[in-house]
């Protein structure tokens, strides 16, 4: 697949502030800091497309991106957010969860997890909730170039395992980094596939 076109369309803050489209829609979240904003820069080819920040937690909205003018990346808040309020964190998490449970148009959402990390628990209980609506999702770890690929490996071994414990059946996985563009095809392969097979 190549990306021709990638416009930011709108920033919703809830289900019903989402665009009127039938474009299907792919989501990428995780927790705050993952990388989530530059993943989409890199798939997308524009460095400024989503705003990137070091301030963890930055995502309060649901961004639409539209692809090629026929399909939307969509990037929500990240989970686990610890400097909000607490009524400002249940706010945005519950916002992330409204859209993933009520979108009709979502067809696939990419999960991000730091490979740089040993199992989160935040990261496990997510998955294991997002397993519990049906959707398909997939896990794409990131940050790969800033340890050895050994690590890197060990690393999505441990998680892979972990989850494994509590999951039937492992999701496909994709190891990324948004500095070397490691990933970049694969993530857009799923997307093609999943496109291919609506």
């Amino acid at each position: 697949m190549q990306i021709k076109s990638a416009r930011f369309i709108i920033s919703a803050s809830g289900v019903g502030d989402c665009p009127p489209w039938d474009q299907p829609e792919f989501a990428f979240i995780g927790r705050s800091n993952v990388g989530k904003s530059s993943m989409i820069n890199m798939l997308t080819n524009k460095s400024g497309l989503a705003k990137v920040s070091a301030t963890p937690g930055k995502t309060r909205l649901l961004n639409f991106f539209l692809m090629n003018d026929s399909w939307s990346l969509v990037d929500l808040p990240g989970y686990g957010f610890a400097k909000a309020a607490k009524h400002e964190k249940f706010d945005f998490n519950k916002l992330a969860g409204d859209y993933l449970e009520q979108r009709e148009n979502l067809r696939r959402v990419f999960v991000l997890i730091d490979s740089r990390l040993p199992p989160q628990t935040i990261d496990l209980d997510f998955i294991a909730w997002l397993g519990g609506t049906g959707l398909p999702f997939s896990l794409i770890f990131t940050k790969a170039d800033k340890q050895s690929a050994t690590k890197t490996r060990n690393n999505v071994a441990v998680f892979l395992e972990t989850m494994g414990q509590h999951f039937t059946g492992v999701p496909e996985h994709i190891v990324s980094s948004s500095k070397t563009r490691d990933g970049r095809n694969d993530i857009l392969r799923a997307i093609t596939e999943t496109l291919a097979g609506q």
